[in-house]
């Protein structure tokens, strides 16, 4: 596994979040998260990336504890956290925004061109928006944005948090192709948090279920997905 985490316990204050969580990914899959509003989704994104400090448990990336490591330390073993709405930087031009996503590695002007030209090659509306400002794109731009500033840091895994929130259906559509496309193509693990169950077990190799802080079901996600009781509550049937 490259990521593993083990009977982790987060809390906020005095309010429990997650509960023992066992959580786990295998290189090259891509794992899905689904649960309701408040399940501990984004808990556990934050949790992995130092966000929020577990009070117990451990975690390990490619056998490298983060327990106790600070968020741009994780980012630097290889993780990138794109977080629930984006939070891009609106009042900078799409390029700095890009440039951002490299502040913690030492590239070369020719290999920061090199990744710019990666990142346009991959979301070519972002080349044609270069100048302007990133509050100045549309919703599912700012997503592509956000996806491409963490892959400017050349990761070794990716967490997305509710990358459908709020786009248009098509958007989604496209969205969810490219995260396929960052896994399939790169080779890169991926990480989906998504309340669009249907879309998150569609794509995924494995998926957690998780319920008021605990992980209630695991497994593959075509299993999950023809299992009765995972219809029923994430599915609608």
């Amino acid at each position: 596994m490259i990521l593993e985490a083990v009977n982790i316990n987060t809390f906020y204050g005095s309010v429990q979040a997650l509960y023992d969580v066992n959580f786990s990914i295998a290189a090259n899959e891509i794992t899905s998260v689904i649960g309701a509003n408040g399940a501990g989704k984004s808990t556990l994104m934050k949790s992995v990336m130092g966000i929020v400090k577990p009070k117990s448990g451990h975690i390990a990336f490619n056998g490298k504890e983060l327990t106790a490591m600070v968020p741009h330390h994780i980012v630097s073993a290889g993780i990138v956290y794109v977080p629930e709405g984006r939070e891009i930087f609106p009042k900078l031009s799409v390029r700095v925004n890009l440039e951002m996503g490299a502040f913690g590695k030492k590239y070369s002007k020719q290999e920061l061109n090199r990744k710019f030209e990666e990142m346009y090659a991959l979301f070519p509306i972002l080349k044609e928006r270069q100048k302007q400002m990133a509050d100045s794109l549309s919703g599912g731009e700012q997503q592509m944005l956000a996806i491409a500033r963490g892959l400017m840091s050349d990761p070794k895994l990716i967490m997305f948090d509710e990358p459908s929130l709020g786009l248009a259906p098509v958007v989604v559509d496209e969205l969810f192709d490219i995260i396929q496309n960052i896994n399939k193509e790169k080779g890169i693990p991926i990480v989906l948090v998504e309340q669009n169950a249907y879309m998150a077990l569609s794509i995924s190799d494995t998926c957690h279920v998780l319920e008021n802080g605990v992980v209630t079901m695991y497994g593959r996600s075509s299993d999950l997905m023809n299992d009765d009781k995972v219809r029923s509550a994430y599915l609608g049937g």
